[in-house]
């Protein structure tokens, strides 16, 4: 069996696991979503076994497993009804199946040069700051106080800033440039979230503000270990941030 059919059966497989979740109780919705993204996790050693070891290949799996998670905890936010449903669906299928050719172009980038890897950084990216959406916004739903949001947005977006600085280097052991980078994003990111507790802004706002930061954080640090870190790069990740930080002064809800 081929690796992409390998990634069609369990993008389906999984997919079909995503429409059979809707039969469950809400009761059993996190016992449910666990189950799914364990299954995620599986089917992703499965089909990219080939190009994983007991090294920082491992990272591979990361975007996948992440955006399972983040799609059907999203999921449970919406009203439950088909229009909510098939939107979700589709979206969650196109984006597993892409993951999996991505990680899989990461995994042999490791061993050879592939013209497709700048695709996939561009599709890891991008899904990157989905995932992180999506999973921010349900920590911030759940409107539990300022400690909780802190370390859970810092714990989502560690292995997220990993993964991504890793697949610019895309060495089999991990550089200090990578591990360092990605742990202080994450405080950041943490810092951030912990503040966003106390502003009076709608969660949609808070997640996005948030995904700004990461995707301000996840740019620079890729194009320092691109050697691309000239001002005018840096002029540009910063002004996308101010314009979401301003929106974000805008929306408040001040009292009085």
């Amino acid at each position: 069996m081929t690796k992409r059919q390998k990634f069609v059966i369990s993008s389906l497989l999984l997919s079909c696991g995503f429409l059979l979740m809707q039969f469950f109780a809400i009761g059993l919705r996190y016992q449910v979503i666990s189950g799914l993204t364990f299954m995620t996790l599986v089917f992703a050693v499965w089909a990219l076994r080939d190009g994983l070891g007991r090294n920082a290949t491992l990272l591979g799996l990361v975007l996948p497993t992440f955006f399972t998670a983040g799609v059907g905890l999203f999921y449970f936010l919406l009203p439950a009804s088909v229009l909510s449903a098939i939107p979700v669906l589709v979206l969650y299928a196109i984006g597993i199946y892409a993951l999996f050719l991505t990680s899989n172009i990461y995994t042999v980038a490791t061993l050879r040069t592939i013209a497709l890897l700048r695709a996939a950084h561009a599709v890891g990216f991008l899904l990157t700051l989905l995932t992180a959406f999506l999973l921010f916004d349900t920590i911030f739903s759940l409107k539990l106080n300022f400690g909780f949001n802190s370390l859970g947005t810092a714990l989502i977006a560690f292995p997220m800033l990993l993964q991504g600085f890793w697949s610019i280097d895309l060495e089999h052991k991990l550089g200090k440039d990578v591990l360092y980078s990605a742990l202080g994003g994450a405080v950041v990111v943490g810092e951030l979230a912990m503040i966003l507790s106390f502003w009076p802004i709608t969660v949609p706002v808070a997640s996005l503000t948030l995904t700004t930061v990461l995707y301000v954080v996840l740019g620079l640090g890729q194009a320092k270990l691109q050697q691309r870190f000239f001002a005018r790069t840096i002029r540009e990740y910063f002004l996308v941030g101010a314009v979401v930080l301003l929106t974000m002064f805008a929306t408040a809800r001040w009292a009085g």
